[in-house]
């Protein structure tokens, strides 16, 4: 087993297939390489791969005509098509017959895989949507699951502000469901059968990031060789989603601040402004009032953005919820498993419902997953759960116990540790908890790896 993504790349020029290879898989990705369409159809029915990169002409056979093969795959994978005989008329061909993207040659690298990761990103929402309603049938929302009345709230709040067409500001603490809170907005909105593109503002290096919004001309730029359109004209008459908006640099809020106040856009090295109709959803889990007083976050885009704001509620503000989630876990993780776990016991039912869940939704799906990895009984004991649960269940003060105040007990005020020591302390715990697996401490976190990377810096 592994968690790994698959990619089969099908190209003929053996130089650009292994050039894409090693890219893809210093990403972390696993990949199939073929040079024909023969064979790569035969590696997408072995594979079953998440996506499929293809150039368009091939020996004996082109891209368009894999299309059809692909789209009988269960589950079916992305298809991003790559050509050297890029046109307008090929693209529309290419996107109706079934691919998701379409890309011309010579492929500017770092454009290259940020396609690639967010095709992949977007194939993943939609798999955990599908996954959902097969499990919960009606007893959700758009793939949300809640029935405190705090949910119920947010949901109702939800349909209100999807009728109307503003930009949306969702805020919330890492791993309570932004990202479907945002596709819900869309499922609801008149603009559901339109475009849904999602970007990770936080994934984007700061040089790409107005090419990759907005778009750049042929020679804009060392390496620009040809026109490229930005997510905001490819999402034009749906919905962008832009999460960890937090991250975005000052300079760029402000050419967003514009998009969104009349509806243009300026490519990249461009002379003319580009009229879109885009409803934007931005996400995050920064706090933007601070961001604002600390001059990092631009005050008039804050106000733009917060007149449909929406705050999803963290795991411990609706413990009702906790038991529904884990069960819905559980079984999504028997059915991929093949496992037979049946549940949870009173005791590790209550100890969940008492933890604190600091990573909220997430961190309850992984602590699910890792029980029931390790469960070698009927139902999930509290053995079978992390340490740090274990352990925060008996250190934990309860809800009723009152904390010493800081205020009154300067003594105490001393000897509490600073925001940053915390921070650094957690993610060391976290490290050490994953033995070191990036990957799954970012999960943990609830953040990009390239967001813990930087902070390891």
């Amino acid at each position: 087993m592994t968690d790994k993504e698959h990619i089969v790349l099908i190209e003929d020029d053996r130089g650009l297939r292994e050039l894409l290879q090693e890219e893809l898989e210093v990403e972390g990705y696993s990949v199939t390489v073929c040079g024909d369409a023969e064979t790569g159809l035969l590696a997408i029915r072995e594979h079953l791969p998440e996506l499929v990169v293809s150039d368009l002409r091939l020996p004996g056979a082109d891209g368009l005509s894999l299309l059809p093969a692909i789209s009988q795959c269960s589950p079916k994978p992305s298809v991003l098509i790559i050509t050297a005989f890029g046109s307008v008329q090929q693209a529309v061909e290419s996107l109706k017959a079934g691919a998701d993207d379409f890309l011309t040659k010579p492929l500017e690298m770092d454009h290259f895989l940020l396609t690639v990761s967010r095709l992949l990103d977007n194939r993943r929402l939609r798999s955990e949507v599908q996954r959902y309603r097969s499990i919960l049938g009606v007893e959700q929302f758009h793939g949300i699951i809640g029935q405190s009345p705090a949910m119920q709230q947010l949901f109702h709040q939800i349909r209100q502000i999807a009728g109307a067409d503003g930009p949306v500001l969702i805020q919330g603490e890492s791993g309570t469901g932004k990202e479907l809170v945002a596709r819900a907005v869309h499922e609801q909105s008149s603009r559901k059968n339109r475009p849904y593109l999602v970007v990770n503002c936080g994934g984007i290096p700061g040089e790409l990031m107005e090419s990759e919004f907005f778009g750049h001309a042929a020679g804009a730029f060392t390496g620009a060789r040809t026109q490229r359109a930005g997510l905001f004209q490819q999402a034009d008459g749906g919905t962008l989603m832009l999460d960890e908006l937090g991250e975005m640099p000052p300079p760029l809020q402000a050419k967003l601040l514009r998009a969104l106040q009349d509806g243009h856009v300026r490519p990249v090295g461009s002379d003319h402004e580009i009229q879109v109709d885009v409803r934007v959803i931005a996400a995050t889990n920064r706090n933007l009032t601070e961001a604002v007083n600390e001059g990092t976050f631009r005050e008039d885009l804050y106000y733009r953005l917060e007149t449909f704001g929406i705050q999803v509620p963290p795991l411990r503000s609706r413990r009702e919820d906790i038991r529904p989630l884990a069960e819905f876990f559980l079984t999504r993780f028997n059915t991929r498993q093949g496992r037979n776990v049946r549940g949870f016991s009173d005791d590790t039912l209550a100890l969940m419902a008492d933890y604190g869940f600091p990573g909220n939704v997430r961190e309850l799906q992984n602590a699910v997953e890792r029980a029931a990895t390790f469960c070698d009984t009927p139902l999930i004991e509290p053995r079978h759960l992390p340490e740090r649960m274990l352990g925060a269940a008996s250190s934990e003060p309860s809800a009723t116990e009152q904390l010493p105040d800081a205020k009154t007990d300067p003594a105490l005020a001393e000897s509490l540790p600073d925001l940053e020591t915390v921070h650094r302390n957690h993610i060391h715990r976290v490290l050490t908890a994953t033995q070191g697996n990036k990957r799954k401490a970012a999960d943990i976190l609830g953040i990009t790896r390239r967001t813990l990377y930087r902070w390891l810096e």
